[in-house]
């Protein structure tokens, strides 16, 4: 018989044995047992936690709990893997459900992540994380937050954010820290920490910071200026060459801005735009422009403080936004086996435990007025309604935009204020209390000028580089010094949890391109496709202009009026395609659109190796009447085939090593077939190869604050001091951490080494001899040194003997629990962190599982989730998530798709009545 409890009973954690929904068997016991044993030998632990402590926060699964505040039965229906489906007669009903079970599987991710946005960190887990806070509050995302939620949210909106949260505090009710998650048990040792109730505000700021890690250029933007302490504008230039549009095709390529009628035409266009810039970088740190006389080591320096600071942030979704791409694309029914669209789409953020999306359908039981969703898909804890999936009628997904949404400013700054034109402007001003546990609060003060608020006075570093920063007459005077400030779209009040419910409601392409104008910020490449046999792609956003002079690429200075924006691109000329000729649509964070647009969107679009890659595989099915199954967009997804590769390998064959141990490994290129898979060894050298290609040519050239921390060198001095050695050089090391470091070895880097090439004694092409390596003076020469040096780390790494290389080896995948399993004790680290898994891919594969050159060969960024919609028959269609359902460790579903991911498999993924019903193994029915 169902048990039938209140919700109050609920959250004491005691229920029927059988009713968790665990997988049972002796694999589930001995892990348990192995937990057992591993806290009674941890230090304080094994005196407190017990497999009840394990085991208390597990959610009921099965039988019936009483909710107060629903207004009819809701059921809640499990398959095999923990991924909910919710059946309700209510819009109020459903979303509750879903706030209920998202806590009873991710709550403490939902807290924390709360605590993030709102800057609030220091409360969970004491003064370590002050400076953090005192950065988030800066930023405001919560403040911004309350003010969409008042301001800009529709009344339904709101009502659905109400009912959410409704849910989540439901299943909170009368809870301890312990019985929530196994991690409050580990934080109760450190503070007396105890959540508290969820609010609709909790909802609404995770969306900014989703924008964050997806804010576009502002890593390339301090990284071109920081690089000015060492290179020349031509050598930068060199770095950041433009997008290759004669061989990496644009997302949108039929149609085009219409001028006469100021408006894009999907089927045409007499656009022949110059732009509102060049991409040469006019702004201060670029060499020209207002201000740019002024010492750039001093602007430089305040960069470094910054990049400190966004080292530190904790990652929300993506690596603090750098390397996150994606793919996604759509085929129409002409060119597929079942006559209707597929839509795939597998987003790269940073690897997380648990994974950054949440699986789940919510579906009405009967769709009306009263009711008005039956849409499945993924979806963010902490968030109602469904981010990208499908509905009844049409199917979506998305890929970062990549355009420019953000600007630094350079500030002249004084007692009274900043100087805007001619006059001095006061700053606006607020106070923020940070609560610390285990100590005293902190007060800090947040400054903004017209252009956003003052990142620098949150960097001691930053603050004293301002001072310091010597000037010339062409710039202001000093004063009390220079400050950086942020102009970001996101921090201007919007309606993207409105476009989340519309885009969720859509029942065709009209009502899907106006549910998406509301998506303003992050802006998103938005794919589409239909039951009807459509297919389409939109740019969304609230994306600014700017004046003539400024394109964005480097820091402007924020005392001149002509650096400012002059207002946003209407939406009726944002870039879109609908059914076009060719019958699909790739977007993988390449260009939107041709060089004859008249708006520039961003000077640094990803450069296209993934999105021409697909491009090909697309047209290698489709060619002579081919037709593409779901299984053909799956293997797409796993394509591990490496562009630069293609590049490298034939010139690489033809050095003379000499040293029969390093032609030894030479010879595993002959005949290679450039696939990264996981037990490649030829993969695993070549990569090798690259990355001391990278090193040689280009990672001991950089200034110090853009190379691996820790990784020093002697070099002719720049702008720096530091003891000189008997030849006038310098020791300078690296200050960047190695997931961020450059050069990061992604497509920009093979863009730029793909036009050196004809160039064989470019300067790049140069390296000094080192031990008992030797220099190069040209290109074959530093191939040669790159192909020894690879030969001995990967003996120091992987053994002499190359029989026993794979490159799965050396490419590996860590999950670590993002708060207590990276800063916690060793022993949490042990409860909470899983891995590794030996993967294939590699950085700019279409199987994107990225790595930084600069510092090794771990993973740091995946394809986060996969899916393959099927427009024909949705039953039919296929998704896997990166961990599991579950945020609880040692619950069955907290890593149990990760190995299927691993592998490239994906999981059946039931949206009609029947197919649910079918694949349901626990049901638990939430009671008014």
């Amino acid at each position: 018989m169902p048990t039938d409890t209140t919700a109050a009973a609920a959250s004491t954690g005691q229920q029927a044995a059988g009713t968790s929904g665990r997988k049972k068997g002796r694999k589930g016991r001995l892990l348990v047992l192995v937990l057992v044993l591993a806290l009674i030998g941890g230090v304080a632990y094994g005196a407190y936690w017990s497999v009840s402590t394990v085991r208390a926060s597990f959610p009921q699964t099965t039988g019936s709990i009483t909710l107060e505040g629903l207004s009819g039965p809701v059921d809640v229906r499990r398959d095999g893997y923990g991924i909910p489906q919710i059946y309700a007669s209510s819009d109020e009903d459903l979303f509750m459900a879903q706030g209920y079970v998202q806590a009873q599987d991710r709550f403490y991710e939902m807290d924390v992540r709360r605590h993030m946005t709102s800057g609030r960190l220091s409360e969970m887990f004491g003064a370590g994380q002050v400076d953090n806070d005192a950065f988030l509050r800066t930023l405001g995302w919560d403040r911004i937050a309350k003010q969409e939620y008042e301001e800009k949210l529709s009344p339904a909106t709101k009502k659905y954010l109400q009912a959410y949260a409704k849910g989540v505090n439901a299943y909170l009710e009368g809870k301890e820290g312990k019985d929530i998650s196994l991690e409050y048990a580990a934080l109760s040792f450190e503070n007396d920490y105890k959540p508290g109730a969820w609010t609709p505000v909790d909802s609404v700021a995770w969306l900014k910071a989703m924008a964050w890690d997806l804010r576009g250029n502002m890593q390339d933007e301090i990284d071109r200026a920081l690089l000015t302490s060492r290179l020349g504008p031509k050598q930068i230039a060199d770095l950041y060459p433009s997008y290759p549009y004669d061989r990496n095709k644009p997302i949108v390529q039929e149609g085009g801005y219409d001028e006469g009628s100021g408006t894009f035409e999907a089927e045409g266009g007499s656009g022949d735009g110059t732009g509102s810039g060049d991409g040469s970088g006019s702004e201060l740190g670029g060499g020209t422009g207002a201000g740019a006389e002024g010492d750039a080591a001093g602007f430089e320096s305040q960069l470094t403080g910054l990049q400190r600071v966004l080292e530190d942030l904790p990652t929300a979704v993506g690596v603090n936004g750098d390397g996150i791409g994606s793919n996604s694309w759509v085929v129409s029914g002409e060119h597929t086996v079942s006559g209707k669209p597929l839509l795939a789409n597998d987003p790269h953020l940073s690897a997380s435990l648990p994974s950054v999306w949440y699986q789940m359908g919510l579906h009405c039981r009967d769709v009306s007025d009263k009711c008005r969703y039956d849409v499945t898909g993924y979806t963010f804890a902490g968030m109602p309604g469904v981010i990208i999936g499908h509905n009844q009628d049409i199917a979506w997904g998305l890929t970062n935009s990549g355009v420019d949404v953000t600007d630094l400013y350079l500030e002249k700054i004084t007692g009274d204020g900043y100087q805007y034109g001619d006059k001095v402007v006061p700053f606006t001003t607020r106070e923020e209390t940070i609560k610390v546990a285990g100590g005293a609060s902190r007060k800090i003060v947040v400054r903004e000028t017209n252009n956003g608020p003052l990142l620098s006075d949150r960097s001691d570093d930053l603050v004293k580089t301002g001072k310091k920063a010597a000037v010339d007459s062409a710039a202001p005077d000093r004063g009390d010094g220079y400050a950086v400030a942020l102009r970001w779209t996101a921090l201007d009040p919007g309606r993207t949890m409105d476009a989340v419910f519309a885009i969720n409601r859509a029942k065709d392409w009209d009502d899907f391109r106006e549910a998406s104008e509301l998506f303003e910020v992050p802006s998103q490449n938005l794919v589409y496709a239909d039951t009807d046999n459509h297919i389409g792609y939109t740019l969304p956003g609230k994306i600014p202009t700017r004046a003539e002079k400024h394109d964005g690429s480097v820091p402007a200075p924020g005392w001149d009026p002509d650096y400012e924006w002059t207002g946003w691109v209407d939406q009726d000329e944002l870039p879109y395609e609908f059914d076009p000729e060719r019958g699909y649509i790739v977007t993988a964070n390449q260009a939107v659109v041709d060089e004859d647009y008249p708006y520039t969107l961003t000077t640094d679009w990803g450069y296209g190796a993934r999105s021409q890659r697909i491009n090909d595989l697309i047209q290698s099915k489709i060619k002579d009447g081919g037709k593409i199954s779901t299984d053909d967009m799956r293997q797409m997804q796993l394509d591990n085939s490496s562009a630069v590769a293609k590049l490298l390998v034939p010139e690489l064959l033809k050095i003379d090593v000499g040293d029969p141990h390093v032609r030894e490994a030479q010879k595993l290129l002959e005949g290679w077939d450039y696939t990264q898979d996981a037990d490649s060894a030829a993969a695993a050298y070549f990569n090798s190869v690259w990355r001391n290609i990278l090193k040689l040519s280009f990672g001991h050239k950089l200034p110090k604050e853009v190379r691996v921390k820790g990784q020093c060198l002697w070099v002719e001095p720049a702008n720096t001091t530091g003891p000189a050695d008997e030849a006038g050089k310098v020791r300078e090391c690296g200050q960047r951490s190695a997931s961020q470091a450059q050069p990061d070895g992604g497509d920009r880097w093979f863009e730029v080494v793909r036009r050196l090439m004809a160039d064989e004694d470019s300067e790049w092409w140069t390296t000094p001899k080192r031990g008992t390596r030797p220099a190069a003076e040209n290109r074959d020469q530093l191939f040669k040194r790159a192909l020894i040096d690879a030969r001995w780390e990967l003996t120091a790494k992987l053994g002499k003997d190359i029989d026993t290389w794979s490159w799965g080896r050396l490419h590996r995948l860590f999950l670590d629990n993002q708060t207590l399993g990276t800063d916690g004790p060793g022993f949490v680290k042990f409860v909470l962190n899983r891995g590794p898994w030996k993967l294939g891919g590699g950085e700019a594969t279409v199987n994107a599982t990225g790595w930084n050159a600069a510092g090794g060969y771990g993973v740091v960024w995946v394809p986060s989730m996969r899916m393959v919609v099927n427009l024909d028959d949705l039953d039919k269609s296929r998704w896997i998530n990166l961990t599991g359902a579950s945020g609880h460790a040692y619950n069955a579903h907290y890593v149990d798709q990760t190995e299927k991911w691993a592998e490239g498999e994906l999981l059946e993924w039931a949206y009609s009545e029947k197919a649910v019903e079918d694949s349901t193994t626990d049901t638990l029915v939430l009671k008014p």
